[in-house]
């Protein structure tokens, strides 16, 4: 098995991607220079599209990437997490990166135009590979082996280019939609398309690249982080449940699901089996080792479970990944552990779960390497599921490359593939199914390390089991960015949010179901293994300080204001969508602002 460090690889065709940049661009001059490269040139071999198709990889890696931005400020607050930033800050008079967080972004943050740049270049890259591999004389004249090659590399362009929508769409709504490279573009200034439009072309994109694609394991593909059928696959899977799920409309200015939106669940329904039934892809036996032993350790995981991952690498600029910096616990006081866990949320686990302190920390390691309890004004949680102390080559704070971990992104899990299953066959059916029932059950066992008599009945009503199905991606996908953008599909984030802040001022002031929890807990001095608390987290602070342990704050930590601080801006029915960035908006006089904005 390898990793693929995307960025790195992006360089070695450089001068492709070079030369694809400076060919796409001469639109924008007064001037055309006659270029040495055209596509004939820059796609002349397998090689040469590998390193095309890899730069479209790069697209998804760096800190406004996967590595980065997209799944903590984009993806925060919701009722798992909350994003340690005032709902007032300003960055350079724009209200700032982590304002995305707090539902504040206004149409004057610049961090807007800094994603839709980067998801529009590569947008244009797909472009030039989906236009160019197919009639490169290779792909029909080549050998097996070649055609082979180039097939795979057409589909992994074709699923690229519909996760770059997909994004866009989730942040956007409707946005331009260009389908050829910009250089064959007669106007570059295009208007808003309707996202359903969007959403029908990638996902017959995502079936042709179905058709291209291979399995994980067939003969001769080698397990990397490239895309595989699988993930394409998945990927058509979620999309079409956001397809068929609600979203924000620029007519009614309201939350609206298609008329046909059961056409759409049939169509995840279909793709999930498929990847059931290949027998390519299962579950990890145990939940906390596709964290611990594979992903921070810098190890592909073995079952097949990640179908899809951003591959990144560990350098020194904002190009690389900080995933498990941004989030995770600190280390002598580095690291910005910027996504915090919601107290409501760590008391929503079954005490039994282990997924639980997987994905929740509540600790940190001082100076001496000795775990500490973590003292903070935003509680003693953390997201946690990319850490330093599971890091398999744990750079130290004084090294430059502390914050860029080279952790990978998991961008599909095959216990995803199994909750849309039962999720899709639930609506289909108006009832789960025996299907249903067992896909979810395989999740859901694992977070009791497979001991069925621990996780209670699973509901067998519609109503029941799509409660069970909402919870259960909660528990099982913390700290993945997945829960907003869920919340949103089902039209729950409005009632959702509204419930959470109820329940944090409840914790705040420990009224019921939180009259018994401890006000401050007590951990060991001076532990080298990992922390030790002296009582439970689910009894009142003993009266009695123990000898040898130090005390930190655990539900007395909240700060008055804390519940109306987080998702502190979010207004339904406007804020499920972000504005366009002002730069955006000035380039294209096609573009107008929607939503209230």
């Amino acid at each position: 098995m390898r990793i693929i460090h995307l960025k790195r690889l992006a360089v070695l065709g450089g001068s492709f991607l070079m030369a694809i940049s400076f060919y796409s661009c001469k639109k924008f001059l007064t001037l055309s220079p006659n270029s040495a490269f055209d596509e004939a040139y820059v796609f002349g071999s397998v090689n040469d599209a590998y390193s095309a198709v890899i730069g479209t990889y790069a697209t998804l890696t760096g800190d406004r990437g996967y590595g980065g931005r997209i799944q903590y400020y984009f993806s925060n607050d919701c009722d798992e997490s909350y994003c340690n930033a005032s709902n007032t800050i300003t960055i350079g008079g724009d209200n700032g990166p982590k304002a995305l967080c707090r539902y504040n972004a206004l149409a004057t943050n610049t961090e807007l135009d800094a994603e839709w740049n980067i998801y529009y270049a590569g947008i244009d890259r797909a472009n030039h590979c989906i236009k160019s591999i197919p009639q490169m004389h290779l792909y029909t004249n080549g050998s097996e082996s070649d055609k082979a090659s180039l097939r795979r590399l057409y589909g992994e362009a074709l699923t690229l280019r519909a996760q770059f929508y997909f994004d866009l769409i989730k942040f956007w709504g409707d946005v331009p939609a260009p389908y050829i490279p910009s250089v064959d573009q007669p106007d570059l200034n295009l208007p808003a398309t309707n996202r359903d439009s969007i959403y029908d072309h990638i996902l017959n994109d995502l079936a042709l690249a179905d058709t291209l694609l291979p399995w994980r394991g067939d003969p001769g593909v080698t397990a990397d982080e490239r895309i595989t059928k699988g993930a394409a696959k998945a990927l058509r899977a979620r999309i079409a449940l956001f397809r068929g799920g609600y979203s924000l409309r620029a007519a009614s200015k309201q939350m609206e699901r298609p008329a046909d939106y059961l056409k759409y669940y049939q169509i995840a329904s279909d793709e999930c089996n498929d990847i059931i039934n290949s027998g390519k892809h299962h579950l990890n036996p145990s939940f906390q080792a596709v964290f611990k032993d594979n992903l921070d350790a810098h190890r592909l995981e073995p079952n097949g479970e990640i179908l899809f991952q951003v591959g990144l690498s560990g350098g020194t600029g904002v190009s690389d990944g900080r995933v498990g910096f941004i989030d995770g616990i600190r280390v002598n006081g580095n690291g910005m552990g910027s996504d915090w866990a919601l107290p409501t949320y760590f008391y929503k686990f079954d005490s039994l779960d282990v997924r639980r302190d997987v994905t929740i920390a509540s600790y940190a390691i001082n100076g001496s390497g000795y775990y500490t309890g973590l003292a903070s004004v935003y509680g003693p949680f953390v997201m946690a599921k990319f850490r330093r102390d599971w890091h398999s080559n744990p750079a130290t704070p004084a090294n430059s490359n502390f914050a860029y971990t080279g952790i990978s992104w998991p961008m599909i899990r095959y216990s995803d593939v199994l909750l849309m299953f039962a999720e899709a066959e639930n609506e289909i059916h108006h009832a789960p199914t025996a299907a249903a029932l067992d896909a979810f059950k395989q999740v859901h066992v694992r977070g009791f390390n497979g001991d069925e008599s621990q996780m209670g009945a699973i509901p067998s009503d519609y109503a029941g089991f799509f409660t069970a199905i909402t919870d259960e991606r909660m528990f099982e996908f913390g700290g993945e960015g997945l829960r907003k953008w869920d919340l949103i599909r089902w039209n729950l984030i409005s009632t959702v949010f509204s419930e959470t802040r109820v329940n944090l001022a409840k914790f705040r002031k420990l009224e019921a179901p939180y009259n018994n929890l401890p006000a401050k807990m007590y951990y060991l001095n001076n532990s080298a293994t990992g922390i030790v608390y002296y009582s439970s987290y689910y009894q009142p602070t003993p009266a009695t300080p123990p000898a040898g342990y130090s005390s930190v704050n655990w539900a007395s930590s909240y700060l008055n204001n804390f519940e109306n601080d987080w998702a502190g801006s979010f207004v339904p029915n406007q804020r499920e969508i972000l504005p366009y960035g002002p730069q955006t908006l000035s380039s294209n006089p096609n573009l107008h602002q929607g939503y209230g904005y």
